[in-house]
Order: C-alpha cells, then structure tokens, then sequence
C-alpha cells in the first residue's frame, strides 16, 4: 500500500562539451563520482566529484586523459564500468577497448579545489593514472563484486576472467555453446492452472471439454516449445550481475554460431553452476536481486507486441515475470532499448528506457509502476542513460544525461486520507501506472492488487491527495491525481451503496511542466500535491535547481491556475487535520513552515518567505536526516499558521523515532499519529501506542506486551497503513503485501469509556464483547454510576443472555487501576485521583464488588421477574462465594409455578455450577424433588440416587434430615436433630465419634448433668491428643483431682500439679515422689527457682535447694534461704563453690564470645571487600574450588542462552532469555545445596550469610545472660570475691562494647535496588540449587536493621 514519493531532485549541468558516460557512489555518502568521454569528437576521459555541500550544485575535477581506441573496429572507446574504493580513495575504470584504469591520489596530498574550478587546472602530481592491465580483445562487460574484492570481465572473444582486487588472475572461463548441455530443465508444471486444486466439478468440467481434444493437457509440457530466438532489437551486448551476498554471479551474453541468448551463473571461483532455459526474443538487460531468489531480464515479444520482464531462478528456470505496459508506438521509440537494475534492498526494480526511468515494486505477487522520471528529448541519446543506485541509501539513484547529472532521492509513503471521525474512512490509494486504486477500508477491506475503485487518468501518476468535504449533507471524498500530464480531480459520495466509484469532477492539462520537447522546461518533474482547503491545491515540482510551487484554483469543472514562485529545494508537503481544520506544511531541508489554515480562505499570503526565514514566527527545525515527517497538534483552537502548540513526529534512515528534537525510540519501521496517539511500529515486532503530550512528556511504553495494553505483538515486518478511530482498527501490511486489521484494545478502551460516560452501556458492552475486554470495565469506570443505572443497562441490553454474560465475568480486580491502567492518558488519570469515585453505601463498608453488583441486579430484576427470571438465577450463582441456596431456592419457586420453566431454570443452573455441588446444596434444603431434578442433569447413576432418595422420602422428617446431614458431611447439624429427638445415647455416641465435644457443649449448656456426661468424654479425648492443660482443667471441673495432676505434670504446670495432688489427697510418700518427679523435670527445663521451690516446700531439702538458686544465679535466693534457716555454714560450702563456679563457666563463654568476634568480623570485612573488587572470583570460588580464574577467558556457557546465565549473573539472577536446553535442577540439588548453605563451609559463596547470622545469634546470647552477669557479680561483690567480680563484669563489658561497635558494620543495610533491577530478577525463579543460593542473595540484600543491644549497668562499687 506504500507509493514511492519524490524527497529531493538535484541536477548539476557538466562543463560544456562534457556528457557524462558512467556514474559510482561513495558509499560512505552521497558523493557521486562521474566520467565524461570519449566522445567521437574528444578521446579525453574526464573523471569529476559531486558533493551536495556546494549550493549552487559544482563538481570538482579528480582527473583527466585520454583514451583513444586501442582497436580499429571500435571507433570511440567507451567505459562499460566504474567503480570507487573510498578506502583508498581510488578510482577503477574499464573501457570496452580493453584497458583497466586506475585512477589513485598522488603523492601530493593537498588539493586546492574551488568552488569553479577548471578542469584545464588539475596538476598532474595530485592523482596517478595508470593502466594496470590490458585485454587485447577487448571487453564485453564488466562488474566489481558487492564486496570490491573481484572483477569480472567478459572479453569479446567469449572469456570470462575473475581477478582480485590487485588485478590478479583467478580463473579463466571459456565460454562455448557445450555449456547448454548442463542444465537439464524439468518444469513439472508448479503454477499453471493445470495443477491447481479446484474441486470435483471443475475437473469434471474440464474433462468434459478436453474430450475430443486428448483429455486434459499435461502440464508438464509447454503450450509453446521455445527455442531462445535472438529478439529483432538485441544489441548484441552483454551483461554481468552478482548476487547480493557476492557468492555467485549471472551473465547474460550470446552464445557463439547459435545467435542465442542465455544466462550462465557462475559460482565466485568461476564454477559454472547453471544455464539458463531457451526463452525466445531475450534481451540483454540483467539483474540479479540482492536477496537472491531471482534475476531480471527483458523479453521482447515483438510480433504481439508486448515487452516484459522475466525472472530466472539460480537453476536457471523461468520463474514468472510482468508486462511493461508498452504499446507498439512505444516499443519502437523510447522503448528500444531497455535495461533492469535493482536497488540494493531488492524491494524496486528499477526499467530504464532511453528518455524515462521506472520504478516499479512487488506486492502479493503483483508489480505495480510506482514512478516514471521522464527526461526531455535533447538530453537523451541513441543509448542508455547511465544509471547507479546507492550502494547503501535504497531509494537514492543518480542518472547520467547530456549535459548533466541529477539525484533523485525518493522515500516511501501511504497516500492515506483523514484520521479524524467522522472522516476516518481509511481511505488509501496505490498508484499503479496510470490506474489508481482506490480503497475505503473503513468501508470494504479489500485485499491489494485489488481495491474498490479503479480510475485512469492520461499517464502516468506521480501522487495523490484528498480533502474530506460535505455536498448537500452527503459525506464525500475529493481526490486530486497529480500525473505527467496535469491533474485529474475525482468526487466519490460515499454514502450509501458501496458499489459507487469516484467520478471525475475536473481535469486540467499542466502547462507549468513545460514540454518535453524543450530542455528548459521539460525538467520542471512533477513531485507532489496537497489541498490547501476544498478550492485550492498546491503542486509541487523541481528542475534540479530549485522548487516550484503552483497554486491551483478549482471553479467549477476548470481548474485555473493562481499563482507560481520559486523557493528553494523543498522535501515534501505535509498536511495535518484536527476536528477543526487543517495544515498544511512546507519542509525545506531542516525547516518545516506552515503555508495557509484551510479556515480562513486567505490566498494572498507569500510562501516564498517561510522557507528561508528561520526568524519567522512558526517555523521549526526538523533533523535533515528525518526521511518522514508527521505532525501532531496538541490544542485544536490555536491557529494553523503556526506550530507552537504542535509536535513534530520524524522518522530517520537508521530507525530513530524524534518528538521535536527528543529522540523517543530507537529500531522504528513506520509510524502514525492521531488526534490522541502517537502510533509506531518498531525492529523487534511490536506495536506500541503513545499518549499525545508535550514532547517532554511523551511516555514510551516498555517491551512488555503480556504486561501492558500500549505495546501489542505483530507479525515479523508488518508496517503501519492507516488508523479508523471511529472503528478501533488499524490496519497493517505484512511484508509479503497483504493486509491485516486489528483492533487494539488501545484504540477501543477509549471508546468504551466514552460510550460509558455517555451511558450508552449497550455500545460499550457490545465492544467489550465483540473485542475481547474485559468487562469488568463497565463498572470500574465509573463504579457509582454503575449501581445507579443498573435498570438502564438491563433495559438497554435487554438480552437475556448478554446479561447472563456479564455477570459471570464479573472480577473482584480493578481492572482500570490493573490491566487497564495505561491505556489512560496521564492528565485524565489525575483527574480521577483529583476526584475519588465514591462507591455504594455496601462497597464503602469493605463488601465485596461482586456481591454489590449481584446486589443491585437482584434489586433491579425484582420487578422484571416475567422476563428476567433466568438473570436472577444468574446472579445469585455468580456471587463471591456463589449463594447456590438463594437461587435453588429462586429455581424452587419456578417449579412450583410453572413446572416447564422450571425445568428450563434446573437447565440453567446447572449450566452455570458445579452439578454436584447443587445437588448436594438442593439436598442440604431437604427438597428431595428439587434433588432429583439436580440428580437428572448430572452424570450419577440413576440405580444409586433414586432408591436413596426414596428411602429418605420414606423416612420421618427429623430423621431424614439426620440422613442427609450425615451424608453431607454436616455433623454439626445433627446434633440439633438428634436434641429434638431427644436422643441423648446417640448423641452422645455422634458426639465422640465426630469429635464434636465444643458445639454438644454449647447445645446443653443448661443442662448441667449432660455437660459432665460430655465434659467426661471430652477430657479423655483431650488427654489422647496431648493437650494435657486443657485435659488438667477438665478432669479438675469434673473433680476428678487425682487424673487433673496428672494431666498438670505432664503440661510442667508445677502449680496446679501439686494442688490437685493435695486435694486428693495423697498420702506422704506419694506426695514426697509426686514432688520431687516435679522437680527433676523443671530442673531438667533450666527452671531452677521452681525446682527450688519445690525441693524446699515439698521435700525440705535445704541443701539441694540451695545448689538449685546457685545454678540459676539466684544468689540473694540462696543467702536469703541460708539465713532464714540458721545455715551459715552452707555459705562457704554450696554458695561460695556455687559463685566460682558460676564465674568460671560464665568466664569461659564470654571469652568464647570475644574471640569469636575477633575471628568473625574480619572474614566478613575481607568477604565483601572481595565481592567488591572481583565479584566472578568471589562468585566462582564455591564451583571451582577457590581456583584461580583466568581473566582472559570467557566462562559463559555455549549455548546463547542457559539456565544459569554466566557465573555472574547465575548468582544474582540477572539472566537473560532462558533456553529450553536448560538442565533442570533436582530436588535432590537442592537439598545438597541446602546443606552446604546451613555449613557456611569457609571459601563458600554462604559463607558471609552464615558468618552475619553466626553474629547475630552471639548477640541474641549476650543479651540473653546480662542480668545472669548482673546477679553474679553482685554475688560475688556480696562474698568478698572482688577480684572475681571485676574480671567477670569487665568481660561482659568488653563484649558489649565489641557487639556495639561492629554491628553497624556487619548488619551493614545494602543500597536499594532500582525497580527495574528488581522487576528484572522477578521475572525468572531458578530451580533447584540455584534457587537456594538466590535465596541466599536476597536475605544478605534484604534490608536489616542492626539488633539491638541491651547496656550493661556496671556495679559502681567496683569503680572503674
């Protein structure tokens, strides 16, 4: 769908008697190297350089000399190729006499060119001449390989010679007529008709007409046997193209005594590898495509008259082809002579002729004309212009003439109309020639080469435009063709039937193009037009030298021309179009000036101004680079003469995406702009959306199509077409040239939403459905709007179904805060903050969504019960948790009134829930007929649930429900059955068998002895579970002392132990074991005060007591004691011993505590010192053994992508795409990496974890044993042990300290990770060993603050 479209046309005029004769490119840029001569009038060669950086355009001269022919059958020499090495900037020229000329810059390296200079004034030293080899035979053809490093050379004596760049020879190829045999040409028929699939009836049909004539014909033999007849106008030349990639070559010559033409394709060691198949009236032209598949070649059909070009395959067969479209007239003037050349893309062919160059492209198999650069008549000759497209620019060409040379620079663009409803019509047109065909797709999505309307106009189209205008109330399309002849105007009304064509509505002839006859204004070439409003156009045309702008006024059926100036080299015409007028737009180089607003009607202003004043308010700098433009206006009330208040969107060769002058996206392959989006396709397929904002503004969407509605996925080289708002599409161009519409939920959201706040529900609703949105939408928007009109949306959905629909979508997600959330542009998600929804009174209070929604439905239908029955089913089912009661029981009802719909309503139900959950919930209602309905829809056994449901219906109604309760699971409701029944056996016996001892509790909470029948059961299963607290208490309410202390022993509940034990009573031995069991087992718990407690008070034994208080640093306890029982000599003998003890053990761990610190605390400061400096040693130490690894050797494994990623990235889970070659970590890894985490092994990657939590665990310690130190040091102050007490409170202290110092240091907190590191590792959790070192790394980065550490009070006593 995309026309090529004239960018730039400069000429430079050679100095006189000079004609151009070959042409190259510097590759590096748009250089143009060109030779002139020998002529039959000079034998001088001159070889001269074009720059654009000179205006006006001059050439400066490289070198001169002559050439006169070396043989006597050649009059004048002739070059046949040039070719420029810009790394040695030298020059190699082949003559068709035979000589190869190297032109190379002399020793001399300064050059003195002027902007004029003189070819007489080129010195000799500056540039060496030399012949570096000669061909005695002379030369057929010639062509460098694409990659400079091979020259081919076809002599006239039928050799082919390969040389290196140092001219060195290769091979030697003879070429002879033997080389015919080779290929062995089998066409099986892959295309014709013959061979097509179309159904039994066409076979039999044709069948049927081959009877009589041998049945159908076979279509692998020929209808016409061809036997490569010479065509009546071969020149008896040759040519030589290389494929792209420079692997092989093709060459088109005669073969010797035979008189035909073939193409032999060598291989690039000058290996024949195929011959072409005999194909009659071959001319010499040929080109091989750059991609590959195919070569061009011209084929004159001379007796009917018709001229194509055929395409061979590398085996050499045929392989399709297409008609020049050249009448007879034709064929026998311009259309003589004939070559082919593609660009370097392969995506045009360019024809040349002997006065026009065409240009023609591929598109579903079909060749459209896309341009024709016609050149006047004086400035052509008996041959070929020469013609050289850009090494590197695809559409950049140069073209040799008589007298000059001229660039043509050409881009490609959509001739689409208006993007702005209720003008979004899609309109797209395709230049083919002189047919344009013309497609509405908002109307009819027609697939090119076809379209919906075809119109002709004289010759052929250079570009076309549109202006959306109303006649009599009617919408209609103005098209204006602008052609090599002048300008057709079409009207197409585009209301009603879609079989109206466009109508030509004036046509005038173009006297500003000069004639072709004159060489001063034939070279005026036709380049583009634009409607400035619906009476006037602008066209914009070029003589090489400069622009020409001509004002076109329409009146009527004439079209009158109103003014024409001359301005400097314009690029294009842009045109934008908002709801309230339009633009249009003169870009000169890097300046973009608007010319007129379409509202005003002013014809009068001067244009030649805008470009060349960059003072003027309302220009703009573009880049120069930029190869399209478009503009985007942010306010439709500002005025169109000028661009403040718009952003100028361009597009660059390398795929760089500009807003202004800010680059916003790199890798971009085409682009669009709306009212409200800024639309571009980009290199790694995807399409992404973009909210109009201020340039600075403007937010770029990530790469994240499953996560964000703005960025969607397209097929592999799709590009842009055109946007319909009005409809949501957007229509893209596969590259094979078939169309694709899509509706992005980017386009439709904001349809919805307006369809929303315009409560037209049913239009949102219906695009929701019709889209694929989710529909929770229509109440996220607006959520107490919503609850507001649900009577309107019933009544305007009105189907039943559709209701039915959206209420079972319904999510408890925000999907406009979530999966929606982008799609809204960021002012009007302001505003919603600005303005908080308030929901209902119900929502308010932390309810559930959907119960709200169902809530207000079910309110709604209440008075529509006749017609939306079904609905309310519906929405009782879909509620959070579904309420299946509620709309059994609406089903219930149904039945009874009417039992056909309630037959249906059983259907419905059940449609929408789990059949077996509803039969269990209709028979949890105790409505046995309503179950056997349920039992009918489902897949049971009618043998299992008919006798069951009898039996039950057989039975008594308490007992029934006590069958369906306990078939049901529901043992708490048969305990309330089972009390009306007054059947306390079996309730006791349900009561133990489903250990319901809490809900019989509560249900004879009155009746105090069938508590204590319960609370009995109820303490023996407590005291089976283990739950001997709770058992201790229920033995002890029923008074049951003796097994209540027993329970209290084994809870360690010392207390009620030993109060129940004397409540029984137990005698005095047993009390004396009781007691002392008691207290060996708080002792064995390190609760050495209630072991001591109960040694004193039960067993009275003063000494063991004594050594209980000194083992758990109880030291005033245990001189209390002393005392008040008149034992001063266990002072000494228990409580002194009991105090050195305690320092010794209390010494020894702080001292452990210290020297841990010490050896810790280092190796943590070394560890992440070394993670610092080199993290891949520190990372690869655990898998290589802390081995030293070389620097210069990559670790990152063979495959592109793995698992694991490189050694470095492996441990920080910053991976790139995982390989589905990836080994898989078992749990059995997992487990061993477990373990060595837990070891902390030294030289371990979780070294440093274990290390931080090792010290952690120490200060845990320390502050656990302060006040232990506390009481021992006071202790020992108390005895006289000073010394001692010192040396233990100065340990602690030194810990403390210690603890307090390194803990910033350790606890070290780690630095936030950006959110889009952290978002990167979210996104792939490894497996296996990986996946516990990843948890290593993220509890070591896991922000921690340090642990506390409680002071240590220092007795003052002991100073300091």
């Amino acid at each position: 769908m995309r026309n090529l479209r004239n960018l730039q046309h400069r000429a430079l005029s050679t100095p006189s008697p000079s004609t151009p004769t070959s042409c190259t490119w510097d590759a590096s840029s748009q250089t143009l190297i060109f030779a002139s001569g020998p002529s039959p009038t000079s034998t001088l060669i001159e070889l001269r350089k074009w720059t654009d950086q000179t205006s006006p355009a001059s050439s400066a001269h490289l070198a001169s000399w002559d050439a006169p022919s070396p043989n006597p059958s050649l009059p004048v020499d002739k070059i046949i190729s040039i070719h420029y090495f810009p790394d040695t900037l030298s020059t190699t020229l082949v003559l068709a006499g035979g000589d190869i000329v190297l032109v190379s810059p002399g020793p001399t390296t300064t050059t003195n060119t002027t902007e004029n200079e003189d070819e007489d004034d080129t010195p000799s030293s500056q540039t060496q001449i030399e012949i570096v080899g000669s061909v005695d035979a002379g030369l057929a053809a010639a062509s460098w390989s694409p990659d400079s490093e091979l020259l081919v050379l076809l002599t006239n004596a039928a050799t082919l010679l390969l040389m290196t760049r140092a001219f060195e020879n290769v091979a030697c190829v003879e070429l002879s007529s033997e080389d015919l045999s080779m290929s062995k040409h089998v066409d099986v028929g892959w295309g014709k008709a013959e061979t097509q699939f179309r159904g039994k009836g066409a076979k039999a049909q044709a069948q049927a007409k081959g009877k009589g004539k041998g049945g159908m014909r076979d279509p692998t033999v020929p209808e016409r046997v061809e036997e490569g007849v010479r065509s009546e106008g071969d020149d008896w030349g040759a040519t030589i193209s290389w494929r792209g990639d420079g692997a092989c070559l093709g060459v088109n010559s005669l073969v010797e005594g035979d008189g035909r033409r073939v193409v032999r394709v060598f291989s690039r060691e000058g290996v024949l590898e195929g011959v072409s198949e005999p194909v009659d009236w071959l001319e010499g032209g040929l080109s091989w495509r750059p991609s590959g598949n195919v070569m061009a070649g011209v084929r004159r059909e001379q007796e009917e008259g018709r001229v194509e070009v055929v395409f061979f395959e590398r085996n050499g067969l045929r392989h399709g082809g297409f008609e020049l479209r050249l009448g007879r007239e034709e064929m026998d003037t311009w259309g003589r002579k004939i070559g082919v050349q593609w660009n370097v893309d392969s995506s045009v062919l360019a024809v040349c002729f002997l006065d026009r160059v065409q240009l023609w492209t591929m598109g579903n198999y079909h060749y459209y004309l896309k341009q024709e650069v016609r050149f006047p008549g004086d400035a052509v000759g008996q041959d070929l212009p020469y013609f050289a497209w850009h090494p590197e620019q695809p559409l950049l060409f140069a073209v040799g003439l008589m007298g000059s040379v001229h660039k043509y620079q050409y881009g490609y663009r959509v001739a689409s109309g208006s993007v702005v409803p209720p003008h979004d019509y899609g309109m797209v047109s395709v230049i083919d020639g002189t047919v344009l065909k013309i497609t509405p797709l908002r109307i009819s999505n027609v697939p090119p080469p076809m379209a919906l309307a075809e119109v002709s106009v004289e010759s052929n189209i250079v570009d076309v435009c549109y202006f959306n205008a109303d006649s009599a109330g009617r919408p209609s399309v103005m098209i204006a063709a602008l052609h090599q002849k002048g300008v057709s105007m079409f009207e197409w009304d585009l209301h009603g039937k879609a079989s109206n064509v466009p109508l030509l509505a004036s046509h005038s002839k173009a006297p500003w193009l000069g004639d072709l006859s004159d060489l001063e204004t034939a070279l005026q070439l036709p380049r583009q037009l634009a409607f400035l409003d619906s009476r006037t156009i602008l066209i914009l045309t070029s003589d090489g030298e400069g622009s020409q702008l001509t004002r076109l006024a329409l009146k009527g059926d004439e079209i009158s021309m109103i003014s024409t100036e001359l301005v400097s080299h314009v690029t294009e015409l842009i045109s934008i179009s908002t709801n309230s007028h339009s633009t249009t737009c003169l870009r000169t180089g890097s300046q973009l000036a608007p010319i007129a607003n379409s509202t005003s009607n002013e014809l009068e202003r001067k244009i030649t101004g805008y470009p060349t004043n960059p003072e003027h308010q309302g220009i703009k700098s573009v880049s120069d680079r930029a190869e399209s433009i478009a503009l985007a206006q942010l306010n439709n009330g500002v005025d169109g003469d000028t661009l403040s208040k718009h952003v100028i969107f361009s597009l660059e060769r390398n795929g760089t995406l500009n807003a202004n002058k800010r680059s916003i996206a790199r890798g971009c392959t085409s682009f669009l702009v709306t009212t409200s989006h800024l639309i571009f396709t980009t290199s790694q397929h995807l399409l992404k959306f973009v909210h109009l904002a201020d340039a600075e503004d403007l937010e770029i969407p990530a790469d994240t199509p499953e996560e964000d509605e703005r960025c969607r996925s397209i097929e592999r080289g799709a590009k842009l077409v055109t946007v319909i708002p009005s409809t949501s599409a957007l229509v893209l161009q596969m590259p094979r040239g078939n169309l694709e519409t899509i509706y992005p939920r980017a386009l439709i959201l904001p349809l919805i939403r307006k369809s929303i706040n315009d409560s037209k529900y049913k239009k949102a609703f219906l695009a929701c459905r019709n889209h694929r949105v989710d529909m929770n939408i229509l109440y996220d928007h607006a959520p107490e709007k919503f609850l507001q009109n649900v009577g309107l949306f019933i009544d305007q959905i009105q189907k039943v179904e559709h209701i039915d629909l959206f209420l079972s979508q319904l999510r408890e997600e925000d999907v406009s805060k979530t999966m929606y959330k982008d799609t809204v542009p960021k002012n009007d998600s302001q505003m919603d903050k600005q303005e908080p929804r308030s929901l209902s009174d119900k929502a308010q209070k932390g309810d559930s969504k959907i119960n709200s929604i169902c809530d207000a439905f079910l309110q709604s239908l209440s008075s529509r019960t006749s017609t939306n029955l079904q609905n309310a089913i519906t929405a009782h089912v879909c509620k959070s948790p579904p309420d299946l009661e509620a709309g059994l029981l609406e089903v219930a009802s149904i039945c009874k009134e009417s039992p056909e719909n309630g037959e249906k309503a059983v259907e419905h139900i059940c449609f929408l829930a789990d059949v077996n959950r509803l039969y269990d919930t209709a028979l949890g209602l105790y409505d046995l007929d309503l179950t056997l309905q349920i039992a009918q829809q489902s897949q049971r056994d009618p043998r299992e649930y008919v006798p069951f449901l009898q039996k039950l219906k057989d039975k008594e109604s308490l007992w029934m429900k006590v069958d369906v309760d306990n078939h049901l699971g529901r043992f708490g409701k048969v305990l309330t059955h089972l009390q009306d029944l007054n059947d306390f056996e079996g309730f006791q016996t349900h009561v133990v068998k489903h250990s319901l001892y809490e809900e019989a509790l509560a249900l004879y909470r009155y009746q105090e002895n069938r508590i204590k029948d319960i609370m009995q059961s109820y303490a023996e299963y407590l005291k089976k579970q283990s739950r001997n607290q709770d058992a201790g208490i229920a033995y002890e309410y029923l008074l049951d002392y003796e097994a209540a202390s027993e329970s209290y022993r084994l809870a360690h509940l010392w207390q009620e132990a030993l109060t129940c034990g004397s409540l029984v009573p137990f005698d005095e031995s047993r009390m004396r074991t009781f007691a002392l069991s008691i207290a060996e087992s708080q002792s064995e718990l390190k609760e050495y005060r209630a072991a001591a407690t109960v040694t004193l008070d039960y067993l009275d034994d003063i000494e063991e007591a004594t050594r209980l208080f000194c083992k758990g640093y109880h030291f005033a306890d245990a001189t209390r004691l002393v005392s008040h029982r008149k034992r001063p000599d266990l002072l000494q003998s228990i409580i002194d011993t009991g105090l050195a003890e305690g320092q010794a053990a209390m010494t020894e761990m702080l001292a452990e505590c210290k020297g841990q610190l010490d050896a810790q605390v280092p190796r943590i400061r070394e560890l992440r010192i070394k993670k610092t400096e080199e993290p891949l040693a520190f990372y690869d130490a655990d898998m290589n053994g802390g081995a030293d690894v070389p620097d210069n050797i990559s670790l990152a494994g063979t495959d592109a992508s793995t698992a694991g990623g490189t050694l470095f990235t492996r441990y920080t889970n910053r991976t790139g795409t995982i390989g589905t070659s990836a080994t898989r970590r078992t749990s059995k890894k997992r487990r061993q990496e477990e373990r060595k985490r837990a070891r902390g092994k030294k030289g371990s990657v979780y070294e440093e974890e274990y290390l931080v939590n090792s010290i952690a665990r120490l200060i845990e310690r320390v502050n656990s044993i302060g006040d232990e130190v506390e009481r021992l040091v006071m202790g020992l102050m108390r005895r006289g042990m000073r010394e001692r007490a010192r040396a233990v409170e100065t340990a602690m202290a030194s810990v403390v300290d210690l603890c307090k110092e390194h803990a910033p240091e350790v606890f070290l907190i780690p630095k936030k990770q950006p959110a889009e590191v952290k978002e990167e590792m979210s996104e792939y959790r490894p497996t296996g060993g990986d996946a516990v070192f990843l948890d290593s790394m993220e509890e070591i980065q896991t922000p921690k603050e340090p642990p506390v550490i409680k002071d240590f009070k220092k007795l003052s006593i002991l100073g300091k």
